[in-house]
C-alpha cells in the first residue's frame, strides 16, 4: 500500500488542502477525534502524517509535533508547507526514535493503510512513554466490510464478503475535480485490539462518531451514517 500513496500524494494534497472537499473528515471525524485527544505535553507523534494537516492543527492547539510517514513526496509536502510540520521519512514498522521518545502518538487514518499494522503498532507502543497514549481512528470495519444498495438515508446496508477476514479495500475519490485511489485494507475489529493487546497497550476509550445534524442538514443522505458507523475512534493507554 505504500506504493499506492506515494503515486497518489499529489492528489491526496490537492484533496487535503480544499476545504469543504472532506466533508467526513470536517463534520464527523477530526472534531470528534480531538475531544478523545489528551492536551498538549512533551512531544505527539502525527503516525503516517501525509501531507501534515493533521499536524497542522495539532500544533495549532499547542501541541509540540514530529510527523514521520513512508512517502517522500508527502514528507516534503508536510515539510515546505507555509505551515511547515518536523517530519521524517521512515517506515512505520521501523521508527527512528528512541524508547518512550513520546507521550502522545496520533495515528489518524493511516492504520489501515499500513501493510504491516501490528508491527506498526507495536513501534509506537515502543516509542510511548509509560503512562502514554495512543489515539486512532480507521474507517469502521462494519463500513469497509459492506455497502449501502443505494445513497438515501433508508438505504439497506449489506456485508459484502467476509467481516471476519482481511481483504483490500481500495477505492476511489473523485469530487470537484479530484480523482485518487485510496489504497487500503478492511480488518475486522479484532485485528486492531490485537495488535494493541500484543504492544502491551490498554483501550480505555472507543467511540463511533456519528454525523452532527449541520451534516445531515445539507446532505440527507448522510444520515445513514447515523445508522451504520462510518469511522472508530479509540485511545489507548500505555500502562505506567
Amino acid at each position: 500500500m505504500r506504493e499506492g500513496w506515494e503515486a497518489e500524494a499529489q492528489s491526496w494534497a490537492r484533496l487535503a488542502r480544499t476545504p469543504g472537499l472532506d466533508h467526513s473528515h470536517e463534520d464527523i471525524n477530526l472534531p470528534q477525534l480531538l475531544d478523545l485527544l489528551p492536551g498538549p505535553g512533551r512531544l505527539t507523534l502525527d503516525l503516517a502524517c501525509g501531507e501534515g494537516r493533521l499536524g497542522r492543527v495539532l500544533a495549532s492547539l499547542g501541541h509540540r509535533v514530529v510527523g514521520v510517514d513512508a512517502s517522500p513526496t508527502m514528507v516534503r509536502l508536510a515539510a515546505t508547507h507555509q505551515q511547515r510540520e518536523t517530519a521524517v521519512l521512515a517506515d512505520a514498522i521501523r521508527l527512528p526514535f528512541p524508547d518512550e521518545a513520546f507521550d502522545l502518538i496520533v495515528a489518524y487514518m493511516c492504520l489501515h493503510d499500513i501493510d504491516a499494522m501490528p508491527q506498526a503498532v507495536a513501534e509506537a507502543a515502543r516509542v510511548l512513554g509509560r503512562s502514554g497514549r495512543l489515539c486512532a481512528a480507521i474507517p469502521h470495519p462494519v463500513n469497509t466490510a459492506g455497502s449501502f444498495q443505494v445513497p438515501e438515508a433508508t438505504a439497506p446496508y449489506v456485508i459484502s464478503g467476509s467481516y471476519l477476514d482481511s481483504a483490500r479495500s481500495d477505492w476511489v475519490f473523485d469530487r470537484a475535480g479530484v480523482r485518487m485511489t485510496f489504497h487500503s485494507e478492511h480488518r475486522p475489529l479484532e485485528s486492531y485490539a490485537r495488535a494493541l493487546e500484543a504492544g502491551g497497550l490498554l483501550i480505555e476509550a472507543i467511540r463511533e462518531p456519528k454525523p452532527p445534524g449541520h451534516a445531515v442538514a445539507r446532505d440527507k443522505a448522510a444520515g445513514r451514517w447515523r445508522r451504520i458507523p462510518l469511522f472508530l475512534q479509540l485511545r489507548a493507554v500505555k500502562p505506567g
